[in-house]
């Protein structure tokens, strides 16, 4: 049984907790440890789970031994916390954004090549079943030539969102909607589009009372040739309404839409094939924008320990999502194109 210790206890955590509770209950990992600095919110979780409270990371991370920490930290603070794990021989596993400083990820990528541990970076989207799916027809050339890929983040967060913690909409430790809400779908239009050759970018701060931005239009240009986009806001009237991904090809067209890219709403190739089958069963319906994807991604993490399976999500892929936030942000304050470096390389 692998053993985890849990860095922030606050909105994302309950997801982390509900996982490695049932983990607990198949006999393949138990939560051990957990720290935030408001003590009443590690005090909570250590009634649920039993596991040891802690207010400091140090605190805990030298007084318990735990095989993984898992990072539910505010954004910025993600790599330094990764290092504070692999400076003890310990995995790490860091939720979205890597991180909101594209050295401070490369340092944290070096820490853990240095100590031999490895360093996950949670993108849950990546195992809903409908984004298998067309993963599979991607792999199988279904598409042919990739001629755009789009997407689109039309979600709502109040300003008493931003007020609750003090660290959300700042550049520092949060960014604005595309680097928080919408990280996992820059993920999904970069996986599923290749390297990225250019991007550019425009914000605007409309409505929140918050340093960053509220409201994006990302345009991007793939090595390949293809165009893609990303519109995202956290302004949608009066609720979540839309997380989806568009896919147009020579020989196919496909989008996944919901509020979590949990529904196949097109899917349409120039010749069937058996996966077509698979399309309806694909569909879920889950209770919130999280999905139902982090099970299976934890599930993954233990095989990778287990020497069972290839890491498919690690510090440098999740680098990717970051540089292509970073351009984007440069872009639209400086109002000119940025190029990707396209510095991406096998990791542990």
């Amino acid at each position: 049984m692998r053993t985890f210790a849990l860095a922030g206890c606050g909105r994302i955590s309950k997801n982390h907790v509900d996982t490695l509770l049932e983990l607990e209950k198949e006999g393949a990992a138990k939560l051990v440890a957990c720290c935030d600095p408001i003590p009443t919110r590690a005090r909570a979780i250590a009634e649920r789970t039993g596991c040891r409270p802690f207010q400091s990371l140090e605190s805990m991370l030298d007084e318990v031994q735990s095989d993984v920490l898992s990072i539910c930290t505010p954004s910025g603070l993600h790599p330094a916390h990764v290092e504070a794990a692999a400076r003890r021989g310990v995995d790490a596993l860091s939720e979205k954004p890597a991180g909101t400083d594209l050295a401070a990820v490369d340092r944290a990528i070096e820490a853990c090549d240095a100590r031999g541990v490895h360093y996950f970076v949670v993108k849950q989207n990546r195992f809903n079943r409908s984004v298998a799916l067309l993963r599979r027809a991607l792999e199988a050339g279904r598409f042919g030539r990739l001629y755009m890929i789009s997407s689109n983040v039309y979600w709502t967060r109040p300003q008493d969102y931003y007020e609750q913690a003090r660290w959300r909409g700042t550049w520092e430790f949060d960014g604005g909607c595309l680097s928080n809400q919408a990280s996992h779908y820059v993920d999904m239009v970069q996986w599923m589009g290749g390297a990225v050759e250019s991007v550019q970018a425009f914000s605007a701060t409309l409505a929140r009372r918050i340093e960053a931005e509220d409201t994006i239009a990302v345009n991007l240009k793939f090595r390949s040739g293809a165009l893609g986009s990303i519109n995202a806001t956290n302004l949608t009237y009066p609720k979540n309404l839309e997380g989806s991904l568009t896919i147009l090809g020579e020989r196919g067209t496909v989008r996944i839409g919901g509020v979590a890219l949990n529904r196949i709403e097109q899917w349409q190739f120039d010749a069937p094939d058996p996966m077509d089958g698979e399309v309806e069963g694909a569909n879920t319906n889950p209770a919130s924008v999280y999905g139902f994807g982090h099970l299976p991604y934890y599930r993954h993490v233990l095989e990778v320990l287990e020497g069972e399976a290839e890491p498919l999500l690690t510090g440098r892929e999740g680098r990717k999502s970051v540089e292509i936030i970073a351009a984007a942000y440069e872009s639209a304050r400086t109002g000119r194109a940025v190029q990707i470096s396209g510095r991406n390389s096998a990791s542990k």
